[in-house]
């Protein structure tokens, strides 16, 4: 999970001008991490983004209210940790899911999802350029990955083109938080001092981690990202911060 949270200006390639260029690089250093990636998730996390991102799944399926859906994309899904929690959550409320799709530009992540989660189709695809049909997903999530897509504004008008009407996205992120008081300041010490050393311990890659504080700082605030949804042609319909601010569950509906 923390991996996926570094932002584009923090990767080094703030020089280059090329949109493609930074993307690729990105994608590159995915690759580099996927054999650890998961490992690294429940060791800085200590498991509670579990619990965040079960969350998400049953408001998604409350807003919803549907006994049967077609199908569930999962956008940047990396190994595969959130089809697995849409499934056992859908089973939990009762939902029939006929398809489970997860979308990823790194053939790294790819190849460690496809060992580990045995009912999904997964592809290789990039959020702003979905390899999905128009109106053919009822739900779309994304995981701490939508600050590793460059062009954002065009990835959530593809989130609208390929959800059916009413369909849901479900946005999981480190969203920027103002913070100011003595809690604040323990969790802003954590993630500058200890999550990049961990890490870059488990993962190899201590810099990827190194830039995850300045990468949060650098991102929008919960209400900007709420408006860039609105904008795609969105209704928010539901904003939850967890864990004193660290993580931000967004719910939205296609109009």
């Amino acid at each position: 999970m923390w991996i996926c949270y570094y932002g584009v200006e923090e990767l080094g390639i703030e020089k280059l001008t090329d949109k493609e260029e930074k993307q690729e690089k990105i994608v590159h250093m995915f690759d580099d991490i996927a054999s650890t990636y998961d490992k690294a998730n429940r060791v800085l996390s200590m498991g509670i983004d579990i619990q965040w991102r079960k969350k998400g799944c049953d408001k998604a399926f409350e807003i919803l209210g549907k006994e049967n859906l077609g199908q569930i994309t999962d956008v940047a899904t990396g190994t595969g940790d959130l089809l697995i929690y849409w499934k056992e959550q859908a089973a939990k409320q009762g939902v029939n899911i006929e398809k489970f799709v997860g979308i990823d530009p790194s053939v790294g992540m790819l190849d460690v999802a496809r060992q580990k989660v045995d009912f999904a189709e997964f592809i290789e695809g990039k959020a702003q350029e979905l390899p999905i049909g128009d109106g053919s997903t009822d739900v779309i999530s994304i995981s701490y990955g939508i600050r590793n897509v460059v062009d954002r504004v065009e990835a959530l008008e593809e989130f609208h083109r390929a959800l059916r009407p009413e369909g849901i996205v479900m946005i999981l992120e480190f969203t920027k938080q103002e913070r100011s008081g003595l809690v604040d300041k323990v969790v802003d010490f954590g993630m500058k001092n200890i999550l990049p050393r961990v890490g870059g311990f488990i993962s190899k890659n201590y810099e990827a981690y190194k830039y995850l504080p300045d990468s949060i700082e650098e991102f929008l605030t919960t209400e900007m990202l709420a408006k860039e949804l609105e904008e795609a042609g969105f209704e928010m319909k539901y904003t939850k911060s967890f864990s004193m601010g660290i993580s931000t569950l967004l719910v939205a509906q296609k109009k």
